[in-house]
């Protein structure tokens, strides 16, 4: 993967949005470029709500790590996503938020991220403060290979429960494929562990608003997955779903100070769901 690392960052593209940086640079961080900027002032421009949704992604992905660690116990966390979106001040990553919830000292984190900047960043700016992170270059597009990864296989302790997040649905285009990937994660996991799963949806997009929206994503990223509930529930078949189950971000065990989205939940544009593995 350090071989495809440098590939990939030799052959960055700063013109070309991508939708890590787009979702960074909505949550107001700064790992990312005019043209990822552009993207979210276009589409403010159609329905004024990404920045707002940005925030609700990152403060449902901050209650599920909490409640994972203190809750739930895991001490040790996968996340393939992007988890270390710069939109998350220091201090208050996800790492540092399950450092502080968990009773365990040695807790580990994994990133996973297949966008060259994201990786070069956090590598940068995480690792060499931190020796229970790491951060990894891998693509959910390419699950074997992630799960064989060095890092993955060894930094982590595949006997005992842990946490994975799928944030980077938004890649999983093909339908048997995205099963695939919930099936080959399902598996690998030890018994007593959790998958949560986030999914971009346009349920609640006014049907007036969908022509402008999808001709927008065919320009900018006409690769992206959108998925209705039914086929979000679809990929969660047969999994327990931690309570409330799969909704709306906001909705998910919401705190008294997360207020992004808290009077219309689907303006959040995402469902959000945990499951405990047996």
């Amino acid at each position: 993967m350090h071989q495809r690392a440098v590939r990939n960052l030799a052959k960055l593209d700063t013109t070309q949005a991508r939708i890590t940086r787009i979702f960074d640079a909505a949550a107001g961080g700064k790992n990312n470029f005019l043209a990822d900027q552009d993207t979210v002032r276009h589409f403010d421009q159609v329905t004024p709500a990404m920045t707002t949704a940005a925030r609700a992604v990152l403060q449902f992905l901050s209650r599920v790590v909490r409640h994972l660690a203190a809750v739930e116990g895991v001490n040790q966390f996968m996340i393939v996503g992007s988890g270390v979106s710069s939109g998350l001040s220091a201090g208050h990553r996800l790492h540092d938020i399950a450092g502080r919830a968990s009773t365990d000292p040695d807790l580990r984190v994994v990133y996973v991220e297949s966008d060259p900047m994201t990786v070069t960043m956090a590598q940068a700016t995480i690792e060499p403060f931190n020796d229970l992170i790491r951060v990894v270059d891998g693509d959910v597009r390419e699950i074997d290979e992630l799960l064989r990864d060095q890092v993955v296989q060894t930094f982590l302790d595949w006997d005992r429960p842990l946490a994975i997040l799928l944030l980077s649905t938004h890649s999983l285009d093909d339908d048997e494929y995205a099963h695939y990937v919930i099936k080959r994660l399902r598996h690998t996991a030890p018994p007593g562990s959790f998958l949560t799963l986030l999914h971009t949806t346009f349920d609640a997009v006014p049907p007036e608003l969908l022509p402008s929206i999808r001709d927008l994503l065919a320009m900018t990223l006409p690769r992206l997955a959108i998925r209705t509930r039914d086929e979000v529930e679809a990929l969660l078949e047969g999994l327990d779903l931690v309570e409330p189950g799969l909704v709306w971000v906001p909705r998910w065990r919401p705190g008294a100070g997360d207020l992004a989205c808290a009077d219309q939940p689907s303006a959040s544009g995402n469902y959000g769901a945990v499951a405990h593995l047996p």
